[in-house]
């Protein structure tokens, strides 16, 4: 049994958002994929309590660590199954903060993973993926961190065949601009551009769009930048801003095209963050 978990990053290969709920949140279809890197959780010593370190780990230390969505994962876990009171968990934060590929979405559902080993729990328990839903939108698909389908929230979830996508060579840019997913949202001119279609993944997703990605340039236009540059790159397949963003992604043909692109945007972007992956 391993005391630590990848919380991978999430992509949001396409995102159309139909109409906005009378709850407040939007009708979604979108098909999420998900990176082999991401954040680091991992069990820690000492009483129940967050601890925080890595490269994006300043921007969360303002924040009230028990208000913290691992905290809440954790405590809500342990409550579910009437196991006291939690361990003390670790977050290294690699990852970008309000950045479009989880986030603390993936953190809270890297936690429940691992604390579902370690409780004897299924991840796939009903009452664990309803407790996934409560901490938030995108928590049930990124505990599974699997190819699926998301309507609703993004919390109804289907399963695609995702094997022509996994090891496709991945790389995320992120223009160093955080990018908080309420003001997107807010931003969405309300029009329904129509259906995702349904079938094999890629080539829904090819067909696709980001609805997203319209506000979001109002609101970060570097970000059209971004996708720009990752497109005019040989070998690109596809590419998109993930989420509400600022992350943009795209898929290549061979790592060596996905390495050379990476090299490509560092060096006329020094500023611009860049991970090199490819999709499980």
């Amino acid at each position: 049994m391993t005391d630590s978990e990848i919380a991978f990053a999430k992509i949001n290969l396409a995102l159309h958002v139909r109409r906005r709920r009378e709850d407040g949140y939007h009708e979604l279809e979108t098909i999420f994929a998900f990176a082999r890197h991401g954040d680091l959780v991992s069990i820690a010593e000492g009483p129940p309590r967050l601890t925080i370190d890595g490269p994006f780990a300043d921007i969360l230390r303002g924040e009230d660590p028990e208000d913290n969505l691992v905290m809440r994962a954790a405590r809500g876990l342990y409550r579910l199954a009437g196991a006291g009171t939690p361990p003390a968990i670790h977050l290294d934060k690699r990852l970008p903060v309000a950045a479009g590929i989880g986030g603390g979405s993936a953190d809270a559902a890297a936690v429940l993973r691992l604390l579902c080993r370690r409780l004897g729990l299924s991840i796939e328990a009903p009452e664990v993926l309803a407790l996934a839903a409560e901490l938030g939108a995108d928590v049930p698909a990124c505990l599974l961190s699997r190819n699926v389908r998301g309507d609703a929230r993004g919390d109804v979830l289907r399963p695609v065949d995702g094997s022509g996508l996994s090891d496709t060579p991945l790389l995320l840019v992120n223009p160093g601009v955080p990018l908080s997913t309420g003001p997107v949202f807010k931003a969405w001119d309300g029009a329904d551009r129509g259906p995702l279609a349904s079938g094999n993944p890629l080539e829904a997703a090819l067909a696709g769009r980001n609805d997203l990605e319209p506000p979001a340039l109002q609101l970060c236009p570097v970000i059209g930048e971004v996708i720009e540059r990752l497109a005019a790159q040989p070998g690109c397949t596809l590419t998109r801003m993930s989420g509400s963003g600022a992350t943009c992604f795209a898929l290549f043909e061979n790592t060596d095209q996905r390495d050379a692109a990476s090299e490509a945007a560092f060096a006329e972007n020094p500023s611009w963050w860049r991970l090199a992956s490819s999709l499980r």
